[in-house]
């Protein structure tokens, strides 16, 4: 079963619907939808992927998220990516979004973020592992090679941002 996408240009317009592996194959841009999520202490949710999923198997990740549907924004992407994924129903809160160079295609990178309250049920197929952890045990774990690559720009970009939430 094919997963559409919106093919979007360098200022993120959209130019045409294509597969998301024809996006892959050809390096065309499309729209990617992450989520950070901290507890009420202000710690991140880590996580391993599953080592027998097709992208970055067994490599761990700060975000989740995939990608943004047709006619869908990053914000409503989100929003289903974290209930697929981690069984939260809430609307995450976006931050910003960036062009990312994207270890296997570029593509435009939506960051939000949500402070879950709630308890998890991970998708298996999804999460192998999780943990919350601190600003300091995820600073030193971002650089390790074990680590999603597109991840560690994306965790570098909201370590810049002048009002990041507190504990960053």
């Amino acid at each position: 079963m094919s997963e559409l996408v919106e093919r979007v240009d360098e200022r993120d317009e959209v130019l045409a619907v294509v597969d998301r592996g024809e996006a892959i194959r050809h390096q065309w841009l499309h729209r990617i939808a992450t989520i950070v999520c901290r507890d009420s202490a202000g710690r991140i949710l880590v996580h391993r992927r599953p080592d027998d999923v097709a992208l970055f198997p067994g490599q761990l990740n700060w975000m989740f998220g995939g990608a943004v549907d047709v006619a869908e924004s990053y914000e409503d992407a989100a929003a289903r990516e974290l209930e697929q994924e981690l069984g939260v129903r809430t609307r995450p809160r976006f931050v910003f979004k960036f062009l990312c160079e994207g270890a296997i295609s570029p593509y435009w990178l939506g960051l939000h973020e949500v402070v879950v309250t709630e308890p998890l049920q991970p998708d298996p197929s999804e999460v192998a592992w999780y943990d919350w952890l601190t600003e300091s045990e995820l600073t030193a774990l971002v650089r390790h090679r074990g680590f999603v690559p597109d991840a560690r720009e994306a965790f570098d970009r909201y370590r810049d941002l002048p009002l990041r939430p507190e504990g960053m």
